[in-house]
């Protein structure tokens, strides 16, 4: 059977896109883009990877070419280069990439945002505690609906957090959630605890302490059947850094809707809020929205359905 082609047109169009990305990135575009310029899907991808005897799965590789997680660990970053000679890449043209990201962030009177690289550091550790625990990316749960209340205490701490979920079963067998809490920069993991609530309890914990990167099981007392629905509530208790400025929550296939409020200490309130997305921790954040402080020190957003990238609220203090 003959393979389709594409028009001479997009061909050109494809490869123009293409090499833009390779010469400025960031990781995620440019991976698209060479996939893309292939005709290969992903499926083929990851065959092609194992007969270079790299082990990556489909959803990796998905979140990858999406921004919603970068290549960090050593087995990820072989698959990178392997990647570029199964895309006829130039070598080094995507690993380069992975360390061409700005850092920067504007912070003025607000606490210091965590950096870009701190950001792809978390995500690769993430992939690692997983892996540690024997838990895939995919736990088979669909988020319908995520209501997420943050606590800022009077030294402007991040003092905790408050996850209602309710999920959906997409495959049967699933009897867990996993919990990810990202400290701000000084926090001491070994001093976080997490709270099951209602209807889970609390099994496995992972700590990192270079990143603030804490991994919790939460069982539920069921195993759901494909289609089961289930909700459940969990705390995160920290209190452990310096000034927060903001908090964001990462996406990766998108859901169902999201409710992020952030209250703040009565003594403790800061002059401004506003709401932002971005595509990727390399992207320009977008869709800047100020929030107004309520007379119950709380601010927050609410969105319908939730798409892969980031969301969140950042703040100025005095």
């Amino acid at each position: 059977m003959p393979h389709a082609t594409q028009p001479v047109e997009q061909q050109d169009i494809t490869t123009t896109e293409l090499d833009s990305a390779l010469r400025g990135g960031p990781f995620h575009v440019a991976l698209r883009a060479a996939i893309a310029a292939r005709g290969l899907p992903l499926q083929r991808v990851q065959h092609h990877l194992t007969r270079h005897g790299v082990k990556v799965g489909v959803t990796s590789l998905s979140y990858w070419q999406q921004g919603a997680r970068r290549p960090q660990r050593p087995e990820s970053l072989r698959a990178v280069r392997a990647l570029e000679e199964i895309l006829q890449l130039p070598e080094e043209s995507l690993i380069r990439l992975l360390g061409d990201a700005d850092e920067r962030h504007p912070t003025g009177s607000r606490a210091a945002a965590r950096s870009y690289r701190s950001l792809v550091a978390a995500s690769g550790v993430l992939e690692q505690l997983l892996d540690d625990l024997g838990i895939p990316l995919d736990g088979g749960l669909h988020m319908l609906g995520h209501h997420e209340r943050v606590d800022i205490g009077p030294r402007r701490e991040l003092l905790g957090r408050d996850s209602h979920h309710i999920v959906r079963a997409h495959r049967d067998g699933v009897d867990r959630f996993v919990a990810v809490h990202h400290g701000d920069p000084g926090c001491l993991p070994d001093r976080m605890a997490v709270h099951a609530l209602e209807n889970c309890r609390t099994g496995r914990v992972r700590r990192h302490q270079d990143t603030g990167v804490l991994v919790a099981e939460l069982h539920f007392d069921t195993r759901l059947r494909a289609g089961d629905t289930h909700l459940f509530r969990y705390a995160v208790e920290d209190g452990t850094a310096d000034a927060c400025g903001e908090y964001v929550r990462g996406f990766g296939p998108a859901g169902g809707q999201y409710a992020l409020q952030i209250r703040f200490h009565e003594h403790t309130l800061p002059v401004r809020c506003h709401r932002f997305a971005q595509h990727s921790a390399a992207a320009p954040r977008s869709g800047r929205q100020e929030l107004p402080l309520t007379a119950h020190h709380s601010v927050h957003f609410v969105e319908p359905r939730v798409r892969s990238g980031i969301l969140g609220i950042d703040w100025d203090w005095e």
